[in-house]
């Protein structure tokens, strides 16, 4: 028996134990099982577990903003009792503490995949993803119970603080290109989708880049997050030429304190992120990043994070235009199988 259903069904025999120490009265039913009662019933609880019996106004939201304190975690509860909605009167466990922050089951161990995009619409190239098929992808990922985090959130998961949706993935752009305000955006906002946009701040402004306007209503839609793509966009790991050891310790420097200071300064930030141009990265370049206090860096090496993933060296999946809907599922790695013993 695996340790989640093994855990079930103790906590399903000793609900009425746990109802006698709860730390909240036990309220019984007053109307039997099948009745056409709103409101749901507490039949037992614990520090770590409640059982409840949801009432036909009951939502996995509402029961979670009741007892999580934020409907957004409606996911705790579905993925613990494997449910997509609430049945009313059938009772289901709501996990009051992380249960399994770090997501490793019997025989496999959570990842959590990051989706990278650069442009949307215009012409037709392996870095540009049409409006539509973008639209397909985010239609997909709701479709089949795909959870949208926002990158910070990884960071709970990595520390071991925090558990995930078991589907969980992250939306994220590169570069800064106009395009995710005109196509982009829309369809985030369709959806509620969070997604992470790293910025180069010398592209701000220039050519097909964001402007600061739209920038700031991109932040202000409350569903992207603005976040470090260097200065310039050079390559990280590549020497100028003539270059010194203190000129290129110093450019590093600049190319991750002037982005961070400059979004923050527009009241973009905090900026605690960062992604590295083509994907590399070098100790010199971690030490940099460790000095400007950056939290969660991005490569663009594909795969699937799991707990015990670098933070500043986290996989990343592209997202070309040239994919159809069977590719873009296969970038999806959500879980790992365990080798064995």
């Amino acid at each position: 028996m695996r340790p989640r259903d093994l855990l079930r069904l103790i906590v399903a025999v000793g609900a009425s134990v746990l109802a006698g120490c709860s730390s909240s009265p036990y309220r019984p039913t007053d109307a039997p099982a099948g009745s056409d009662r709103a409101s749901g019933v507490v039949i037992g609880r614990s520090d770590r577990l409640l059982i409840y019996r949801p009432g036909r106004a009951d939502t996995l939201r509402s029961i979670a903003g009741q007892f999580l304190g934020d409907e957004e975690r409606d996911w705790v509860i579905g993925d613990f009792n494997r449910l997509g909605s609430v049945v009313p009167d059938q009772p289901l466990v709501v996990p009051l503490k992380p249960l399994n922050p770090i997501g490793v089951q019997d025989d496999r161990y959570q990842t959590v995949p990051i989706l990278c995009y650069h442009r949307f619409g215009g012409a037709s190239n392996k870095m540009s993803v049409s409006p539509g098929n973008f639209a397909a992808q985010l239609d997909w990922l709701a479709r089949n119970d795909y959870r949208v985090i926002r990158l910070s959130q990884l960071l709970g998961f990595l520390q071991g603080r925090e558990a995930l949706p078991q589907r969980a993935v992250v939306i994220t752009m590169d570069d800064g290109y106009e395009s995710v305000h005109r196509h982009a955006l829309p369809h985030l906002r369709k959806h509620g989708f969070p997604a992470t946009l790293f910025v180069y701040s010398d592209f701000i402004g220039a050519a097909d880049g964001l402007s600061w306007a739209q920038l700031t209503e991109l932040k202000a839609s409350g569903l992207v997050d603005i976040q470090a793509h260097s200065k310039t966009h050079r390559n990280l790991i590549e020497r100028l030429p003539g270059e010194t050891d203190e000129q290129y310790r110093q450019s590093l420097e600049a190319e991750a304190r002037a982005p961070r200071e400059l979004l923050e300064r527009r009241q973009l930030g905090p900026v605690r992120q960062y992604a590295y141009p083509f994907g590399d990265a070098n100790e010199a370049v971690l030490d940099a990043l460790t000095r400007q206090q950056y939290q969660l860096a991005v490569t663009v090496t594909p795969g699937g994070n799991a707990f015990f993933a670098m933070p500043l060296m986290l996989r990343r999946t592209m997202t070309f235009g040239d994919i159809d809907l069977e590719a873009f599922k296969a970038k999806l790695q959500i879980s790992r199988g365990a080798p064995a013993p």
